[in-house]
């Protein structure tokens, strides 16, 4: 009866049996959250339930509507405030259900958009087994990759020369079709190691060769995987996305690009290894 009146001088609408409406405002909030922290107290229970998935849907909505009038840094920066909307959602959605499904659905095209849009021809997936591969075989080669690097193929690239060959000499193809024919390809289609199944290029590499063993790697790939095809946020995702736009902007050629990220990406190695260890 106390929650019951407490609803009610509150102004808020009965839909049903235990079920109650309140407009979309923070004070609303305040309410139901109140009566919903003493109905559990007494040992009940309670529902909180908000459209603002269904808002975070429509800001995707408008932003992919605007691409061709954005510059890259900052669709980037507006698919990253939305991200970090929904992260904030998730953490409270104690009860998710398909409007959690539709809101990574939307996230992953609003990438895969903002992808398509400044970043064309990523490779579709390839639907077969990854082979296991001796890094022996693959020492002192040359690999070749699409040019104007981006988050798979840089991170790609600085996985090839740390742990399969640290003499590798990069090809950064304007075409894929003039891949030398000796070279390694990768990140593209047709490529020797590109996306396969759900996993993205870096992915498929971490698993050719049997690193899927060191956490730093993994947790690296998770972020890499985010940025590339989509996914729940991952916290470091837009810090990184940004800085990745901001040095594609700053430096001449892919070989910089590379040599300014590596760094970057050594930092972000060091601290996924290191807390992996911790816990």
């Amino acid at each position: 009866m106390r929650t019951w009146r407490a609803l009610k001088s509150a102004g808020a609408g009965l839909l049903r049996d235990g079920a109650y409406l309140l407009p979309d405002m923070g004070s609303s909030r305040t309410v139901l959250e109140e009566q919903g922290a003493e109905i559990k107290a007494a040992g009940g229970s309670a529902h909180l339930l908000s459209f603002e998935y269904s808002e975070s849907i429509q800001r995707l909505d408008v932003l992919k509507g605007k691409l061709t009038k954005l510059e890259e840094p900052e669709a980037r920066r507006q698919l990253a405030s939305v991200a970090r909307e929904v992260s904030a959602i998730v953490a409270r959605d104690f009860f998710p259900g398909e409007s959690r499904k539709q809101m990574q659905g939307a996230l992953a095209d609003a990438e895969n958009a903002i992808n398509a849009r400044f970043v064309p021809d990523e490779p579709r997936p390839a639907h077969q087994k990854i082979r296991s591969r001796d890094v022996k075989d693959y020492r002192r080669r040359t690999w070749a990759t699409r040019e104007h690097l981006w988050i798979d193929r840089v991170a790609s690239a600085w996985l090839i020369r740390r742990c399969i060959d640290p003499h590798a000499k990069f090809v950064w193809l304007r075409r894929t079709k003039d891949c030398p024919k000796r070279a390694v390809g990768f990140d593209f289609d047709g490529a020797e190691f590109t996306h396969a199944d759900s996993k993205v290029t870096f992915e498929v590499l971490i698993a050719s060769f049997a690193l899927d063993q060191d956490i730093g790697l993994v947790r690296l790939g998770a972020l890499v995987h985010h940025l590339d095809v989509g996914g729940l946020p991952i916290a470091e995702g837009p810090g990184f996305s940004t800085i990745m736009a901001g040095a594609r902007k700053l430096q001449p050629d892919d070989d910089a690009l590379l040599k300014a990220m590596t760094p970057v990406l050594d930092s972000l190695y060091a601290e996924y290894a290191s807390s992996g260890k911790k816990e």
